[in-house]
């Protein structure tokens, strides 16, 4: 896995990647992107805070590795905020690729400053506390998909979608190929041809109606 494919399976989409990899590891959750346009893919540096508390965010800075992307949970989702401007700026300054925060951000127009994409379960002002121990780099599960250290999450204004790390390059070839397959599709939709009719759902349909 290079720096190289990770850009690429961020170009070719949460919807393409998902798909192509046999619809696994779907974050089937609402996420508001706050930098509109961003995407970004890249390997997940995990954190499980004590719930209502960033202790662990502040914790896991130094840890963060370029390209990263920063996956921050609690035992619970719930509207509290784990990060704001001034962790995000440090988040941003170790050149992190993301972050995911199921949980809540705050600052929103100051984030939005700072270029880093975001996304995140809710918006709210309510802050947390710094007294909990959590855990760094360990399995946690972000709207139904386990993300284990390591495993590359995808993000764009679909959402998210997270691939095993021994998956990635079977899952990059197997999305290569869907988007040569719809640009061959999408010629003959535009050529006036319908989808009905190209992939047999007229037939099926004609089979299975009730007469």
């Amino acid at each position: 896995m290079t720096k190289d494919d990770l850009t690429r399976l961020s170009e070719l989409g949460v919807a393409t990647v998902y798909e192509a990899g046999g619809r696994e590891g779907l974050i089937d959750v609402p996420l508001i992107q706050l930098l509109p346009g961003s995407h970004a893919a890249g390997p997940a540096r995990t954190v499980l805070c004590g719930q209502d508390d960033n202790l662990m965010v502040h914790a896991v800075i130094e840890h963060i590795q370029p390209g990263d992307v920063l996956v921050l949970t609690m035992p619970e989702p719930r509207p509290v905020a784990l990060i704001g401007e001034l962790l995000a700026t440090q988040v941003n300054v170790r050149r992190a690729a993301a972050i995911l925060v199921d949980a809540a951000c705050r600052d929103v127009e100051e984030l939005a400053t700072l270029a880093l994409p975001i996304w995140t379960r809710y918006l709210r002002v309510a802050g947390a506390s710094k007294t909990k121990l959590g855990e760094l780099e360990v399995t946690v599960t972000v709207g139904g998909a386990r993300i284990a250290p390591g495993d590359v999450v995808v993000l764009g204004a679909d959402g998210g979608v997270c691939i095993k790390r021994e998956r990635v390059d079977q899952v990059l070839t197997a999305a290569e190929a869907r988007l040569q397959r719809e640009a061959i599709l999408r010629e003959k939709l535009v050529a006036g041809e319908r989808s009905y009719d190209l992939h047999g759902l007229r037939d099926y349909v004609e089979r299975n109606r009730i007469r």
